[in-house]
């Protein structure tokens, strides 16, 4: 312990005596030993300009560091794959900033102060990280749970967080929001040329190569000779140095010919024309969300600001519009429009249809997944698919060979725009994933269900190429083994068929997680058993078939041998109704789960019904009386006693008695037309019958003889003595 403070006094006239022969070798004191010396970062040179090393904020000093002015902040790990992997791209987002100008070209603004001439200090805006090894303490404290996260702070506080792909140009859309807003006005309208990662210029940069400048600094005599080498392309071969006729070369394409396209460049709703709707919408392939409405509705009023947000959340990344049919009534008949309002995504002269829920979150979900179709189906390896499984329950699959041709994947590109909020497609020619899924044709489309996959039939080439048929077996299968119930996919849940449906709350994280995995369990084998019970029945049939065949040829009976070798073993109708599962939100969906079904989930907690909404009924206790409970065993102790017909457990109403009445008559009708046609037919005729009968009594029917002014009786003549 006594050595350390001769060691430090050794260690400071050692640095001293190093610092003078550094200043005697170099005449400067400064930039040289920082250079020579420092094993840290080094300052960078962009577009030509020394860039500072981008500040590593230190931890214990934070809040002091960030409490003035804006800050937009990486907070990291050192030893993060995905850290590593987006460091060069955020450093170039630093150096491009530095050094980009502060105001458009041309602008007057705060031209006169000279200490306004820095983006820095114009827009008061800086870069930093943070070592969230080395300060886990500070990173807790900003709520940081994931490495990379960036933050944007202003005056020591949250401002908010970049969400999105970590690319330039997301990154690039995010910085130049909050730039705007700073100093409305100043920033380059279609947004900025941005450069890749790594880049040591923009495209527009129109100086020197990074290499001219670095010998422009170090040779400040042949500064120039630089300029001219750089401007003329037909420089004297006098040039002595290489470095300054082969940037001539490069720059020339680098130059952006034309402005880039940036969606939404103005994070507005742009209103349309017929005219303006045919050009940028039906001629062009740009991605379009647009909203079809009416200044009169009521659901359109109540829409307007999430959609005027939804266009700044969705600001150069892509397109929203609206159109008012009131004022473009002929372009809204051409849409085809159902009512008001409609939102519709355009896509290279096709469209879908959004369905789902019309609030801010909403929107900007459907949005993303929007946007992730526009570099076409993705391909990927098994890495890549194991990846995917892990994020995604539903993933179709198309498995294609070097003999599968272009209208095969002409057909394939047609799908992934019906698919946005429903699942992934993917391709793939991976041979660990053709194995897997034991694929022995190409090409093939399966859905992969939580590892579970079901296969498309096709019996021709032609049946992989048909849209329309491909499009609708996809809708059959595309909901989770366990979906969540929402109003956008509750009838394509529910009709049709018996729910086995969890009423769980995500209030109460632990039981929540156990339920949703006790009921997928259950679905998972109440699935197996449906399909081991579905094999056993068709080979019954096929056996119960070669049975006939054998005894018609035992007899040589010729006529038999045809009419058993004709039986066709049909497997659609099922003597069962389908089961599905399912699980609702019991907190989100209360009301309507207390009215309809009587639980409240705050109360009683997680349950679970089974329902039959095509006769309005449902269960909700096992054959001894207790409630179904979010467990394997209780589900499926009480699915096979409900499936059975008739069901061994009495259900109970989701209508009033009243409604049943009405109910009950309309489902008699439905479900035997022509007998109902034939007695509502019957009891017209009879009222028909009954009716003219009391007519003819009324009106005194035929005439008797006996009455006093009858045919023989009274004065014919009328006359009266």
């Amino acid at each position: 312990m006594r050595l350390l403070p001769i060691s430090l006094l050794y260690a400071l006239f050692a640095t001293a005596a190093f610092s003078e022969s550094i200043e005697k070798r170099t005449g400067d004191s400064e930039v040289p030993i920082a250079e020579d010396v420092n094993d840290g970062p080094l300052p960078t040179t962009f577009n030509g300009v020394k860039v500072p090393v981008l500040p590593e904020i230190d931890g214990e000093k934070f809040n002091g560091t960030i409490k003035e002015g804006y800050w937009f902040v990486k907070h990291h790990s050192p030893y993060c794959g995905h850290c590593i992997a987006f460091a060069p791209t955020w450093q170039t987002l630093y150096e491009y900033y530095y050094t980009s100008k502060p105001v458009p070209a041309g602008s007057t603004a705060d031209s006169a102060s000279t200490s306004m001439n820095t983006f820095t200090a114009y827009y008061n805006f800086h870069f930093g990280s943070l070592d969230c090894t080395a300060f886990g303490s500070a990173c807790t404290a900003h709520g940081v749970g994931a490495f990379p996260t960036l933050i944007l702070y202003n005056d020591g506080e949250e401002l908010k967080r970049f969400e999105g792909s970590k690319n330039m140009k997301d990154l690039s859309a995010f910085v130049e929001d909050v730039l705007e807003t700073i100093r409305p006005g100043s920033r380059p309208i279609g947004g900025p040329h941005l450069p890749k990662a790594k880049d040591k210029t923009s495209p527009d940069y129109e100086g020197p190569e990074p290499a001219e400048a670095a010998t422009s600094v170090e040779k400040p005599k042949e500064d120039k000779l630089i300029p001219e080498v750089s401007k003329d392309a037909k420089a004297p071969a006098k040039t002595k140095s290489p470095l300054k006729a082969t940037p001539v070369k490069k720059k020339k394409p680098t130059k952006p010919t034309k402005a880039p396209s940036t969606p939404n460049p103005l994070g507005a709703s742009l209103s349309f024309t017929a005219e303006s709707f045919q050009n940028l919408v039906t001629m062009s392939q740009e991605p379009w969300f647009i909203k079809f409405y009416a200044p009169w509705c009521a659901h359109c009023q109540a829409m307007a600001p999430n959609w005027v947000q939804l266009a700044k959340e969705m600001k150069g990344r892509l397109n929203i519009g609206e159109v008012n049919c009131d004022v473009e009534s002929r372009l809204c008949k051409d849409v085809r429009l159902r009512g008001y309002p409609t939102i519709l995504f355009f896509r290279g002269g096709e469209r879908v249809e959004y369905d789902g829920l019309r609030g801010l979150g909403d929107f900007v979900t459907y949005a993303n997944k929007a946007i992730e179709i526009g570099d076409g189906v993705k391909d990927v390896d098994a890495s890549e698919f194991k990846e995917m499984e892990e994020k995604e329950e539903v993933i179709f699959v198309y498995f294609y060979d070097h003999a599968t041709t272009t209208e095969d994947f002409a057909a394939l590109e047609r799908l992934p725009l019906s698919l946005i909020g429903h699942a992934k497609l993917v391709k793939t020619n991976s041979a660990n994933l053709a194995e897997r899924f034991k694929i022995t044709t190409w090409p093939r489309l399966l859905v992969s269900r939580d590892g579970r996959p079901t296969y498309y039939t096709a019996l021709a080439p032609q049946d992989m190429r048909d849209f329309r048929k491909v499009l609708n077996w996809m809708q059959s299968v595309w909901l989770p083994i366990v979906p969540e119930l929402t109003a956008s996919n509750s009838r394509e849940i529910m009709d049709g068929k018996l729910v086995v449906l969890g009423i769980l709350t995500r209030e109460r994280p632990d039981e929540f997680m156990i339920g949703k995995k006790e009921i997928k369990s259950a679905a998972l084998e109440w699935m197996d058993k449906q399909t081991t019970a579905f094999q056993r029945e068709r080979q019954e049939r096929r056996d119960a078939k070669q049975l006939r065949i054998e005894e018609a040829e035992d007899r040589n009976d010729q006529r038999a041998l045809r009419a058993a070798k004709s039986i066709r073993i049909n497997m659609d109708k099922s003597e069962q109704k389908e089961v599905g599962f399912a699980w609702v939100d019991g907190v989100f969906w209360e009301r309507w789960i207390r009215t309809t079904y009587g639980i409240e989930v705050a109360k009683d907690g997680e349950k679970v019904i089974i329902n039959d909404e095509d006769n309005r009924r449902y269960w909700d206790k096992t054959d001894t009386g207790n409630s179904i409970l979010a467990s394997r065993t209780s589900i499926l102790e009480t699915l096979p006693r409900v499936v059975s017909s008739p069901p061994k457990i009495k259900p109970k109403s989701t209508i009033s008695n009243f409604e049943k009445f009405f109910f009950d008559i309309r489902g008699v009708i439905s479900g035997h037309p022509i007998l109902s046609i034939g007695f509502i037919a019957g009891m017209v005729v009879s009222a028909f019958m009954w009716g003219r009968k009391r007519m003819r009594r009324s009106r005194g029917g035929y005439f008797r003889l006996d009455e006093k002014d009858g045919l023989l009786g009274g004065n014919i003549n009328g006359k009266v003595d």
